[in-house]
């Protein structure tokens, strides 16, 4: 089996959750501050929380404490890191189709 980075199974894992999704999307907007973040959500500020301590302990986000209020923001570089493993996975399937696309034009089968 494959091994691969374990920061990049955490980021996964934590994306894997719509909530979060949403949360990092509106974060990529800008700064927010928790309450501010909590917003749009039908739920409590615990449970939204409880998903920012998933992403920040991912490595997707970073919060800083000001006063008396919490502030998030993106980390940039984790969410490039997800964005190139991706982005590699999508250059390899391309290269197989392109190879698939050459070998059925060699055996002179029609265009799929």
């Amino acid at each position: 089996m494959l091994q691969y980075d374990s920061s990049l199974n955490s980021a996964f894992a934590a994306l894997a959750d719509p909530t979060r999704r949403a949360v990092v999307a509106r974060l990529c907007e800008g700064e927010m501050s928790v309450g501010e973040l909590s917003e749009p959500f039908d739920m409590s500020l615990s449970a939204v929380g409880q998903h920012l301590r998933i992403l920040e302990k991912s490595g997707l986000i970073v919060t800083e404490k000001r006063g008396r209020t919490r502030y998030c923001s993106v980390d940039h570089r984790k969410l490039a890191a997800v964005e190139n493993w991706l982005s590699e996975r999508r250059r390899h399937t391309m290269r197989r189709l392109d190879q698939l696309e050459e070998f059925l034009a060699r055996k002179g089968t029609p265009d799929v």
